[in-house]
């Protein structure tokens, strides 16, 4: 009986010895293998991605120039206020109405020491809609006869730029056309607050 006890013994120290000094290893092959996984893992997220973008980038190099830059100016990918102004004016001038009043972000603008006002307040822009895109307050006041004013209205919310009409108002009669031609000679004032938008990178 005592003989088979001592082999026993023997196989057993040996086994918790092989444990013992191969556990560590174990447990270090097991953290490389995990590392592994993960950058193999990340390595395919990268591989798809880029997969993604070169087709993205051939969808985008078969659209036109001329479609392309319609896409810019529906939704700019900055605020380009200046030229929003100057695209509001040209629609105007045919109707003989002038911009006048322009405020940029005027409910939301402060006034502190040595900052730009009125339209080169550029910099105050409304970007609680969302983290996509941002939203751009402009007030602008013109005036004109109520025909000219509907051709006007019809033209601004049929132009490519996305623009929010968000109220207007309208004055007393201001005065009146010099053209005996016209029906309605009348000229109001027209106050505009318009919204915005453009694409963040």
């Amino acid at each position: 009986m005592y003989k088979f006890i001592i082999p026993i013994i023997l196989i057993g120290t040996a086994i918790a010895g092989f444990i013992m000094k191969t556990g560590p290893f174990y447990t270090d092959v097991s953290g490389l293998q995990a590392q592994v996984n993960s950058y193999n893992e990340a390595l395919n997220n990268a591989k798809s991605l880029q997969g993604q973008r070169d087709l993205l980038t051939t969808k985008y190099n078969t659209i036109s120039l001329e479609n392309l830059d319609k896409l810019q100016k529906l939704l700019p990918d900055n605020v380009d206020n200046i030229r929003l102004i100057l695209e509001i004016g040209k629609i105007a001038q045919p109707y003989g109405m002038t911009l006048s009043d322009v405020k940029y972000n005027a409910s939301a603008s402060t006034s502190t020491p040595g900052a730009p006002s009125g339209i080169e307040q550029g910099n105050t822009i409304n970007n609680s809609l969302n983290n996509n895109y941002g939203s751009l307050d402009l007030e602008f006041s013109t005036q004109g006869t109520y025909g000219n004013f509907l051709s006007f209205l019809n033209d601004l919310e049929h132009n490519l730029r996305i623009v929010d009409i968000s109220s207007i108002e309208f004055s007393s009669d201001v005065g009146s056309a010099s053209s005996s031609q016209q029906t309605d000679t009348s000229i109001y004032k027209y106050s505009f607050k318009i919204k915005t938008y453009w694409l963040k990178n």
